[in-house]
């Protein structure tokens, strides 16, 4: 074995980004927790409650949140062998950095933009995240396809970890509605006591892969030129 090749993740194991915006301040809020925990207990913590004091130093309410937040609103990554027919990634998108990404959304794509596509593209910040309720049910529905494409395929998630991920994709301070609403159109699904989400295998029409395009196209624009905003730490809901 090579000595310096990196050791691969375990089997079934997804890698987990861990951003902070100031690696001082991450250290400093570390070393506080490390800290505080010995003088309680004596001893050094957990791997779980390591974790979570991990989690805690780069902004997050804890590691399950920190799982459930994107690390950084830009990144619509999805491996390619999960695009199929029946489960529509945005994997067929331009990669960020490729010429077709940083193109101005004035092209194919914008031109085979429908009227609501168009109007739900503009109600989108430069990030990729939803700035504001649509007033037309139709432009709503639109949109709600770019939330759907946040959720990753074949992972279940607790209602706290969808509202931490609707959060951090959204700016209007109404995480429910869309919530509400991507179980309606049947794009996420629940257990009826709503322990568990998921996102359902379905492949967007023609009008929204060209709405969901001109999204990528235009945050991978703003991606090169702006600084990537801070995400709120998720706080404690229940159930609607």
């Amino acid at each position: 074995m090579n000595p310096e090749s990196t050791p691969a993740a375990p089997r079934g194991r997804a890698p987990q980004a861990l951003v902070c915006d100031d690696l001082s301040q991450f250290a400093k809020t570390l070393r506080r927790e490390l800290d505080q925990h010995l003088s309680e207990h004596q001893t050094p913590p957990g791997h779980v409650q390591l974790l979570n004091m991990l989690a805690r130093a780069a902004g997050h309410r804890n590691l399950q949140t920190l799982k459930a937040t994107p690390a950084a609103p830009f990144a619509m990554s999805a491996p390619a062998s999960e695009s199929t027919d029946l489960d529509w990634t945005d994997a067929e998108l331009p990669a960020i950095g490729s010429a077709d990404a940083a193109a101005p959304v004035n092209g194919p794509d914008a031109a085979r933009l429908s009227p609501n596509a168009a109007k739900a593209l503009s109600q989108f910040d430069d990030w990729g995240r939803l700035a504001r309720w649509p007033h037309k049910f139709s432009v709503q529905r639109l949109a709600m396809w770019a939330l759907w494409t946040r959720f990753e395929p074949k992972r279940h998630y607790t209602e706290r970890e969808v509202n931490a991920l609707l959060k951090a994709w959204t700016t209007w301070g109404d995480h429910v509605t869309p919530r509400r609403e991507l179980v309606e159109m049947k794009l996420i699904s629940r257990e009826p006591d709503c322990s568990a989400y998921w996102k359902n295998p379905v492949r967007p029409p023609e009008e929204v892969q060209a709405l969901l395009r001109a999204l990528r196209a235009r945050q991978a624009a703003g991606a090169g030129h702006k600084r990537v905003p801070m995400l709120a730490k998720p706080a404690t809901e229940s159930s609607d």
